[in-house]
């Protein structure tokens, strides 16, 4: 069948994430490593997936979980070695299942030896592979730093008496792509990876890259917003079509930008395909309608309304209608459980909205993206203690809260709801000790509940369990093409508890029903062909047809069906 967009190995792809330090401990030392991923590829290939998203590996003191990176051609050796490595990828490809890394080149590690170098004198080679500003200027103009405890984006160096430019953690200084030798450095490393066999990079805050050198105080339309400002700098897009040009078109990869304040009326300019940038991106807003207006880690007071859910995902989809293409997930290593943020946690509710938000994440037009534990519908861990989080923006928000003299009670509690380290406690594989992701101490605690269901073998042994039906829905998503490609629509879209939306393409549409409440709900479906309907996946007995012309939905039940056209 001819759809209207080009057809890609990638668009039809189902992208696994995996966050290796939590993922399988293989030696004991309670860190998850790559043999640790080798020991489960027959459970990755047996999901149904066809692409490995790997969290960087590469060598890192761990000030940021890896996103420090100290030498982007060798393995951190709490990981393994390159011949583990070289041993995951051969054995990912012989079961069909694909490849992509963390590609971080916003900044690197200050342990990196160029930043060695360049630190060591003002005439150093290397000083201009970062951001300087010398102190007999004055103090540079304010710049925001996310993982800084006071805020300020620029780290003095009493070495050569000048300023660096780390938009993350002073240990992560930022690049200077705007000097092309640096460029080479970067191209030159990807070209290593891809002659290696990987099959695409997803790119760190790659709107980050591209920044004014004269670094000018903060332009007045952004109104003290540096997200947007950092995403649109003055050489971004130059930079990423000599990426394409130099690296990327020499090889059948995909490419996916993480792209913070990239808005609506910018994303073309990043994936249309006749620019030769990137393939898709992964937006923010969806990131965004849970927390309080301005904040990126702070929740909002009250609850965020299904009908802003649905708003979202529709006007990104329009985006996207004629070219360009989109990506779906709902949580990752930087973002609590989506079965705690976006469905219901309380056990009365789980494994329907765990299974409601697959199907909604697996019949979406755009290439989903799920994260390691949601396929068997992980969710929150929510700490009580500050000893138990290990992420450095929990960690650094906390000492200056407690600085500031603020509420740390309120501060938790946000926390158990906000903090990324939900999202990192160990993969829960069995109900032995620690879930049986390692022999010894994990790193981090792992979430207590893998005690009563909620781990892999048991999940294996339940047809009906979150587990099993993911794997059902990956097959009706590739069975039916329609459902990757075909056109979205949504259906009633002022409904502020049922979330329903057709897929079609030709004389072929699907009917894609979810139930985002605790309530049972009679939703009208008059206008659709809907007795005609096939039934292809429910996550609950088959809804209830009534002769008023609405169907009867379970609570968080999720179902999809054939239409007659």
């Amino acid at each position: 069948m001819k759809y209207n967009t080009p057809q890609k190995w990638w668009k039809e792809s189902v992208v696994y994430q995996i966050y290796p330090r939590s993922f399988n401990d293989s030696n004991g030392d309670g860190v998850g490593d790559l043999r640790g991923i080798i020991e489960k590829l027959d459970y990755l290939e047996s999901l149904g997936i066809d692409v490995v998203w790997l969290n960087p590996v590469y060598r890192s003191p761990n000030d940021d979980n890896g996103y420090d990176i100290s030498d982007y051609r060798s393995i951190m050796e709490e990981f393994g070695t390159m011949t583990d490595f070289d041993e995951l990828l051969q054995g990912l490809h012989q079961r069909e299942i694909k490849l992509i890394m963390d590609l971080v080149v916003n900044h690197s590690s200050d342990e990196h030896q160029w930043f060695r170098e360049s630190r060591s004198s003002r005439d150093n080679p290397f000083r201009n592979y970062y951001h300087w500003w010398p102190a007999e200027n004055g103090t540079p103009p304010k710049r925001w730093s996310y993982f800084d405890l006071e805020d300020n984006a620029w780290k003095y160096d009493g070495q050569t008496n000048a300023w660096y430019l780390h938009y993350f953690s002073p240990k992560q200084p930022d690049l200077n792509w705007e000097n092309p030798t640096l460029r080479r450095e970067v191209y030159d490393m990807m070209h290593f990876w891809f002659k290696k066999g990987i099959d695409g990079f997803r790119m760190d805050v790659i709107p980050f890259i591209s920044k004014d050198t004269d670094f000018p105080e903060l332009p007045s339309e952004y109104k003290g917003d540096f997200i947007a400002y950092y995403a649109n700098g003055p050489h971004l897009h130059a930079y990423l079509q000599e990426m394409n040009r130099e690296v990327l078109s020499k090889y059948d990869v995909m490419t996916v930008g993480e792209a913070p304040g990239v808005t609506l009326d910018q994303a073309l300019n990043f994936v249309d395909e006749d620019r030769k940038e990137l393939d898709m991106f992964f937006h923010f807003d969806l990131l965004a309608l849970d927390r309080a207006p301005g904040e990126v880690f702070k929740m909002r007071s009250d609850p965020w309304k299904l009908t802003e859910f649905k708003e979202i995902h529709s006007k990104w989809d329009a985006v996207f209608a004629e070219k360009g293409w989109g990506s779906i997930f709902l949580c990752n290593h930087d973002f609590p459980r989506s079965v705690s943020r976006w469905g219901n946690d309380d056990k009365a509710y789980w494994r329907n909205s765990a299974t409601m938000l697959q199907t909604f994440s697996l019949s979406m037009r755009g290439t989903p993206y799920i994260y390691q534990g949601e396929e068997i519908g992980m969710t929150n861990i929510r700490f009580d203690s500050i000893e138990d989080y290990r992420d450095i923006n929990t960690l650094n928000a906390y000492h200056k809260a407690a600085h500031n003299c603020d509420d740390l009670h309120a501060f938790l509690e946000n926390e158990k709801d906000a903090s990324r380290d939900n999202a990192r406690t160990p993969v829960q594989w069995d109900n032995t000790r620690h879930a049986g992701f390692t022999q010894g101490e994990p790193w981090i605690k792992v979430n207590p509940n893998y005690k009563t269901g909620l781990n892999v073998a048991a999940q294996e042994a339940d047809p009906d369990s979150v587990l099993n039906y993911f794997r059902k829905m990956i097959k009706v998503r590739k069975t039916h093409k329609t459902l990757t490609y075909g056109k979205y629509k949504l259906v009633e879209k002022d409904h502020e508890q049922v979330y329903a939306y057709t897929r079609s393409h030709q004389n072929e549409q699907y009917l894609v029903l979810l139930n985002f409440s605790t309530n049972e709900v009679e939703f009208p479906v008059s206008s659709l062909d809907f007795k005609k309907g096939v039934l292809l996946i429910s996550n609950d007995i088959a809804p209830e047809a009534l002769p008023s012309g609405y169907i009867r939905l379970h609570p968080y039940q999720a179902c999809i069906y054939k239409l007659n056209r």
